[in-house]
C-alpha cells in the first residue's frame, strides 16, 4: 500500500487570509439574514394599498 503524505498545512499568512475571509463571509451572511428579516416584518406589518397604475394611461 502506497504511504500518502499529509496534507499541505498553510503558512501563518495564509491561514490568517483564510480565518479573515470566512469573517467576512460570516458578517455577510448575518447582514444578509437581518436583511431579509427586516423585509418580512415589513410585508406583514404593511398596510394594504390599492395597486397603483404605472402605466401613464388616464382612465
Amino acid at each position: 500500500m502506497t504511504d500518502r503524505p499529509d496534507t499541505p498545512r498553510l503558512t501563518d499568512r495564509a491561514e490568517a487570509a483564510r480565518r479573515a475571509r470566512i469573517a467576512r463571509e460570516a458578517e455577510a451572511l448575518r447582514a444578509n439574514l437581518r436583511r431579509r428579516k427586516q423585509q418580512s416584518r415589513a410585508r406583514v406589518t404593511a398596510p394594504e394599498a390599492p395597486p397603483q397604475d404605472t402605466s401613464g394611461n388616464e382612465a
